[in-house]
């Protein structure tokens, strides 16, 4: 979903689950490694990549040497991306965002293995299928994660027991289990309060099902299979959204979605762990309504970033104590506190800063729906082409919902478009 935080911290957003990227090593174009003794560590990241008070205690930490950190804003790959064809001006250490990690492991030469560092001590504190996301498939680690996205079924309480559905978590968990289910809920609410669409854009939960889902659109042998039963089910789904008229069309993070949030028109989304500050932000008058519940149909993973080390750093072994001491368990669960940045490491789950309940949520504690999805999600494969060959399916979903097109054609179109896109970037 197109939501506030998530347009800070991207300058797109797609969709990545808990993958396994692909592309063992690429060209090797950056500038030769350094030599010399490090004075300065060069940190890279993006405005609210990371918690402030953990990057104010970690630069504290490491007086010699010393880090100067760089906030990056507006296109952050494409600068990084920029500054390593220049040569010069390259950072020891950058954040990479999940949803373009896959594009940059075919550079995997531009970074350095984090295994050579001693990242083989530290791997299993990290949930695995984020570890293999940031994985070559010869095995090389380019990135420890900073953070992940785990979804959740966020639903007014009050809303919801007012048009007649279950309002208790444990209820909501169990009868609505599955996306027909949910879909089937939105119908009875639609009867009862026609104003509240259980579906803000139906469209908006296309890549939320494709991640539930332990493959995607491009197979390990470099096959293409986004034709596969898989995607057409998650296109179905949407799709049934749509002609089960529960859709409200709202996109998110548009005014009207904001605005539905408080008023009740918009009583529930699938969003990952960190939309709960957009709710938060936009709610008002419904403090203490809104609940949380598992998503239908499983777990999946909605963002989440790393910590590289480039080839340029003048002190690989020092950039990655520094990595180590920032992301570990204490520090990710003060980086939750900061700013809701959900921690890879489940260690931090037990830490008091993710124990606490919410009264936002009623007194949910939210890390008790969190913490097992992140820890169930599928671990798939993703090709560097993913993205790009993903997006057709998105632009046709669309033109289904606008009415421009019915979804056979729409289908068709789209596998032509994503074919058409995966053969020009090599695959078979």
């Amino acid at each position: 979903m197109e939501l506030s935080r998530r347009s800070l911290l991207a300058g797109g957003f797609a969709l990545v689950g808990g993958t396994m990227v692909g592309c063992s090593s690429g060209m090797d174009t950056s500038a030769p490694a350094k030599t010399n003794v490090a004075t300065t560590l060069v940190l890279w990241c993006w405005p609210g990549g990371l918690g402030k008070s953990v990057l104010d205690e970690t630069i504290t930490h490491f007086p010699d040497p010393t880090i100067k950190y760089s906030e990056i804003g507006g296109d952050f790959k494409q600068k990084l991306i920029t500054t390593f064809n220049g040569g010069t001006g390259i950072p020891d250490i950058t954040g990479i965002k999940g949803e373009d990690i896959a594009s940059m492991l075919p550079q995997a030469n531009r970074f350095v293995d984090l295994k050579t560092v001693g990242a083989d001590a530290i791997l299993g504190d990290y949930l695995e299928w984020k570890v293999k996301q940031a994985t070559t498939l010869d095995g090389k680690v380019l990135g420890i994660p900073i953070d992940i996205g785990p979804t959740a079924l966020y639903y007014r309480e009050d809303v919801f027991t007012k048009g007649g559905l279950p309002g208790d978590p444990a209820k909501v968990a169990a009868e609505l289990s599955t996306w027909d289910d949910f879909i089937a809920a939105g119908v009875e609410l639609r009867k009862a309060n026609p104003k509240a669409p259980i579906v803000s854009d139906a469209t908006d939960f296309y890549d939320i099902i494709i991640g539930q889902n332990p493959t995607r659109y491009i197979d390990k042998d470099n096959k293409f299979i986004g034709d596969q039963d898989h995607i057409r089910k998650a296109w179905d789904i949407c799709v049934k959204m749509m002609t089960s008229k529960v859709d409200g069309k709202t996109p998110g993070g548009s005014p009207d979605w904001n605005a539905g949030l408080d008023q009740g028109t918009v009583p529930a989304l699938v969003g990952a762990a960190w939309v709960a500050l957009d709710v938060k932000a936009a709610c008002k008058t419904s403090v203490g309504k809104w609940r949380l519940a598992p998503t239908p149909s499983g777990p999946a993973n909605f963002g989440g970033s790393f910590l590289t080390i480039t080839k340029n750093a003048a002190d690989p072994a020092k950039a990655f104590e520094v990595i180590k001491y920032m992301l570990n368990a204490d520090n990710q669960a003060k980086a939750f506190a900061d700013a809701q940045i959900f921690p890879a490491t489940p260690a931090a789950y037990d830490k008091p800063q993710l124990k606490a309940a919410d009264p936002f949520f009623g007194g949910q504690v939210p890390i008790e729906v969190f913490g097992p999805a992140a820890k169930n999600i599928p671990v798939a494969y993703e090709a560097p082409a993913d993205s790009a060959v993903a997006q057709p399916f998105k632009d046709e979903l669309k033109s289904v919902q606008s009415g421009a097109k019915a979804s056979d054609a729409a289908w068709s179109s789209a596998v032509s478009k994503a074919k058409a896109i995966a053969k020009r970037q090599g695959v078979q």
